[in-house]
């Protein structure tokens, strides 16, 4: 009797564990449940079949509780499903090879603190990128990073910071207007730059890294909700083709990340292909995709790896695309509903984000 209990209990957490992340509230303590799905997911399995253990074939309420699991399991499972082989790729592959409509990113959130430069110089060096982003950096890292991309990279954006927000854009391949904006908080930088191919045709290019939701800094999710709100809608109104990038704090299958590819109208180019599970890198079992590139519809993908450890508790991220946009209405996009941009627009407004918008002169009218 005991055991049955102990299982009714244990299944009952997973199900409470399901539901927590459903309520449409920004604080920490929910939206922390976001980020353990995968976690979750196992969880609910193992109390379901556990509970088969004292399941009692003449008990309704043992046949209740089984298909109350099964239904947590299943909606967890559609949840994942979208980044795994299982489902269709959203950025179609390319078949043609690299040439001067392609490009290389790699982007890594190499932890402030981390003292393992040679790892991360190492990583550069491999993958040779184009578009090099690196978050979390400070003037240390800067200066210890800069032979190596003083050599290869003669266009960039530096914004060394100490708050853990620091953010130093590379790239091969010129840069053009570029500009760095504080959308949310003084101290937290993005960076917006238009590249130029070698083929002449250009891209807009938007770095971000939001604030995360956590009791000591952020006790909701607010600010970083808004932040990938706003990139969204500006995302939207660009005339160019758009590629954003870096640690966006939030996991790929969330309602805001979700939100984000409706509003914004890109892609995710981990769907169809894996999760590509960036944190934690020092911790094997809580382990989620945070880093993410999102790419508008005029690409297609060529390559994606996650990169080796740096010493950070981020992996990096390396991908390689190729600028088609004769295929670009093969993979379109739906059209986002109203429903989706007004809860775009009150998740800017509950930030109180108008006055910043309005003094940078941002254009986010849809």
């Amino acid at each position: 009797m005991k055991l049955k209990i102990f299982l009714q209990v244990f299944g009952a957490i997973a199900v409470l564990l399901t539901i927590i992340p459903i309520v449409a509230v920004d604080y920490w303590w929910i939206r922390m449940f976001d980020f353990t799905h995968l976690q979750l997911t196992l969880l609910t399995l193992t109390a379901l079949l556990a509970y088969f253990i004292r399941f009692d074939i003449r008990s309704k309420s043992d046949y209740a509780f089984i298909i109350i699991l099964l239904g947590c399991f299943i909606y967890q499972g559609v949840k994942i499903q979208p980044y795994t082989p299982l489902a269709s790729l959203e950025v179609l592959d390319s078949e043609k090879p690299m040439g001067k409509t392609s490009f290389k990113i790699f982007t890594a959130n190499v932890l402030q603190d981390n003292e393992d430069y040679a790892s991360l110089i190492r990583s550069i060096e491999n993958y040779d990128a184009d578009i090099l982003l690196l978050t979390e950096t400070n003037n240390e890292w800067m200066k210890n990073i800069s032979e190596v991309v003083n050599a290869k990279y003669p266009h960039a954006v530096e914004v060394p910071k100490d708050n853990t927000y620091g953010m130093l854009l590379y790239s091969k391949l010129p840069l053009r207007k570029e500009k760095v904006k504080y959308l949310v908080h003084d101290s937290i930088p993005s960076i917006h730059a238009q590249v130029v191919l070698p083929s002449r045709d250009k891209l807009q290019l938007y770095c971000i890294h939001p604030t995360p939701p956590m009791p000591q800094e952020n006790p909701t999710s607010t600010a970083r909700d808004a932040e990938m709100m706003i990139i969204a809608k500006l995302s939207r109104s660009s005339q160019l083709p758009v590629i954003v990038l870096g640690d966006f704090n939030d996991v790929a299958w969330s309602r805001t990340t979700e939100l984000f590819e409706e509003v914004s109208g890109l892609l995710d180019i981990r769907k169809g292909r894996g999760l590509y599970n960036t944190y934690n890198a020092k911790n094997p079992i809580m382990r989620w995709p945070l880093d993410h590139i999102f790419v508008s519809p005029d690409y297609r993908y060529l390559h994606m790896e996650r990169g080796k450890k740096i010493g950070s508790d981020h992996f990096p991220v390396y991908v390689e695309l190729h600028y088609e946009p004769s295929g670009a209405d093969v993979q379109t996009p739906p059209k986002a509903t109203a429903e989706a941009l007004d809860e775009a627009n009150r998740m800017i407004k509950e930030a109180e984000l108008e006055r910043r918008i309005k003094e940078q002169e941002l254009d986010l009218e849809f």
